[in-house]
């Protein structure tokens, strides 16, 4: 059986890691090298750097920082924010990233994954979906969450996949930041009707959450910001607690 993964977030807004609540009210949670340098020896299985601010501000996630991180860490790591074409990834890429993420800028332009994966294969791309259940309804939102679209989240998630995408990374509006638990029905559903991986994001607040996602919402990977940043959750600890309750992890 394939081990699952644990992924510590880090939302980069001016170069700094922020989390807030339902994706608003952000506060500063470190500087973002040291971050991923210290999930990385901690035990994290992969990193994802989202800079939150690059498609509202029409401006490329810095290619420096990823210089940075990629120095500093010994494990996979994606990167997103205002990727919306080839050169932006070849840049990415060449800077240390090992995947992209893209979210706004595909759904605007679907062809774009499609060059994406065949440019660079993919196992390279990831589309990122923020979704919010309005009236028993997930609907796709764009803009770090801010603006809201008729598209539905599990037909844009199979449109992705048959695309190209290796992987959907699906955020939770509702649940972002809540510590309540991750979106679990949604999640078992995408895993159900897709073949790639499905990564978890939105709601963890206990170690209970992580096994929770992995079993009933049967995600590939979990992601979280604040419970790490935050030092509320040792990804050590809890992937031995993950391992204990019969959640295949790489220890």
């Amino acid at each position: 059986m394939l081990t699952k993964r644990i992924i510590p977030c880090l939302d980069i807004k001016n170069g700094r890691t922020v989390k807030g609540v339902n994706f608003m009210d952000l506060r500063d949670a470190g500087d973002p090298v040291e971050l991923a340098a210290a999930y990385a020896a901690n035990g994290a299985d992969e990193l994802v750097l989202l800079d939150i601010s690059a498609t509202e501000e029409r401006r490329r996630t810095l290619a420096t920082l990823v210089e940075c991180v990629a120095e500093k860490v010994n494990i996979p790591f994606t990167v997103g924010g205002g990727i919306s074409s080839i050169a932006d990834v070849d840049l990415l890429l060449h800077s240390g990233a090992d995947k992209v993420s893209v979210n706004s800028s595909a759904v605007k332009r679907p062809e774009l994954i499609n060059e994406l994966s065949s440019k660079f294969g993919s196992q390279c791309v990831v589309v990122a979906i923020d979704a919010k259940e309005i009236e028993n309804d997930w609907r796709v939102h764009l803009v770090g969450g801010k603006v809201s679209t008729e598209l539905n989240l599990f037909t844009w998630a199979k449109e992705a996949e048959d695309r190209g995408a290796g992987e959907i990374l699906f955020t939770s509006m509702n649940n972002d930041g809540t510590k309540n638990g991750f979106a679990n029905e949604a999640l078992a559903r995408l895993s159900e009707e897709l073949n790639i991986p499905i990564i978890a994001s939105g709601g963890a607040g206990i170690m209970q959450h992580f096994l929770d996602t992995f079993t009933e919402g049967k995600a590939d990977g979990a992601l979280a910001a604040s419970v790490f940043h935050y030092k509320e959750i040792g990804i050590a600890e809890l992937k031995q607690y993950l391992n204990t309750h019969g959640v295949p992890m790489r220890i």
